[in-house]
């Protein structure tokens, strides 16, 4: 999978760190879509607490904010957060340590080989415009084993998702993450979860309760 050109666009081509400047204290998606997110990491972090007996367990929540959305009973040894906005992050009361970097002018994850037992992203993939790149960090920092969990709704900062994503219908962005993943050798098969919105679609760019569509596309390293 390599995207072309053309589909890494962004209709507003400024440098990043100009647009994530000031610190957005909101949540991006709504309560139906937080609550199947933190879900989702409860049901796949708990087999490596279990495994580990929460000893050593290390998060990398890549491109987070002011929450990162884990659920509050479940504690790991470590939490590093990655994003574009120190202030966001400061706020994090999840995050033991983070560091700030714009993906797009360097993909190159500043973190060790194999010391991360699970790699989130919610909510900003569409964002990525090397995503070969980035995934093949993700690998690498993977303990074997680990899980990479990706999520995503059909919001966006419009302007600043690459042209591959703009075009794209919701099952064929299902299908984008899904290649990303299959384009670095070693990862599994990727598993979707997908819940569609029963709300019409005017009625869900309204942000009417329980209007956001749910996808996590997940796969774990070999």
């Amino acid at each position: 999978m390599q995207l072309r050109p053309n589909q890494r666009l962004k209709l507003d081509d400024t440098d990043d760190k100009l647009f994530y400047t000031s610190p957005r204290f909101v949540t991006h998606v709504d309560e139906g879509f937080i609550q199947q997110l933190t879900d989702l990491y409860r049901d796949r972090l708990k087999p490596i607490l279990q495994l580990r007996s929460g000893q050593d367990t290390r998060i990398f929540d890549m491109m987070s904010s002011w929450v990162s959305h884990l659920p509050e009973e479940m504690q790991f040894s470590h939490v590093e957060g990655h994003g574009l906005n120190a202030q966001e992050l400061a706020r994090n009361p999840r995050l033991n340590h983070y560091f700030v970097q714009n993906l797009n002018e360097n993909p190159q994850i500043p973190l060790p080989d194999e010391d991360f037992d699970a790699v989130l992203n919610c909510v900003s993939v569409q964002y990525v415009q090397y995503p070969e790149a980035v995934f093949s960090e993700i690998y690498r920092i993977l303990k074997p084993g680990g899980v990479a969990i990706i999520s995503f709704s059909n919001r966006m900062f419009f302007e600043k998702a690459i042209q591959a994503w703009r075009e794209a219908s919701e099952a064929e962005r299902v299908e984008l993450v899904k290649a990303y993943f299959a384009s670095v050798p070693g990862f599994t098969t990727a598993e979707v979860i997908a819940n569609k919105s029963t709300l019409p679609n005017f009625l869900q760019w309204l942000g009417a309760a329980g209007g956001d569509p749910f996808y996590a596309v997940i796969a774990y390293r070999s």
